[in-house]
């Protein structure tokens, strides 16, 4: 497990992606259904000085890399879910950390499910902040989308992750 929090935390840093946080101001949620509709995890967003502080907790889903990704579209029909539309990209960029014109806002590191089920990162690409530019709330919405295969980092417009396997509509949390 410490193994897989160090990469992902190496991966972060490469991808300008920071792993330390401090208090959150505003927070969502997206519960992750299966094509199946079955939980299968919950992802919490965090607003923080540096960025959106993620953190995915995947409670079952198949083991291996899948690509992780912030879609623009806040609908998820199974079991495709092509509804939730293409990687969220208000800054119109190309897709991946490694390709020049890239990131897109919605570009976030691969997970490893089986060494761990809990993920965490911050993301300056986002925002919580109703009005940004990069805000999670566009009048479309947004989903988080798992693909069955990680995401290569380059290739545009989705990293060839393959199909969709889990979704989840990106909330604002009421307190």
């Amino acid at each position: 497990m410490k193994k897989i929090a160090l990469f992902i935390a190496a991966i972060g840093l490469a991808l300008g992606v920071n792993v330390m946080a401090q208090s959150a101001e505003h927070e969502a949620q997206a519960l992750l259904k299966g094509t199946d509709g079955r939980p299968v995890g919950t992802v919490w967003f965090s607003q923080m000085d540096e960025g959106v502080k993620i953190t995915a907790e995947i409670i079952d889903l198949a083991p291996g890399v899948h690509a992780f990704h912030i879609h623009g579209t806040g609908t998820c029909e199974a079991p495709s879910f092509k509804s939730a539309g293409g990687h969220y990209n208000p800054g119109d960029k190309q897709h991946g950390f490694l390709n020049s014109r890239g990131p897109h806002a919605g570009d976030m590191p691969n997970i490893v499910v089986g060494d761990t089920e809990t993920y965490e990162w911050v993301t300056s690409l986002v925002s919580l902040y109703e009005g940004a530019d990069n805000t999670l709330f566009p009048e479309s919405g947004t989903a988080i989308v798992i693909h069955e295969k990680p995401d290569d980092y380059i290739t545009d417009p989705a990293g060839r992750g393959g199909p969709r396997i889990a979704c989840g509509v990106i909330e604002k949390i009421s307190r």
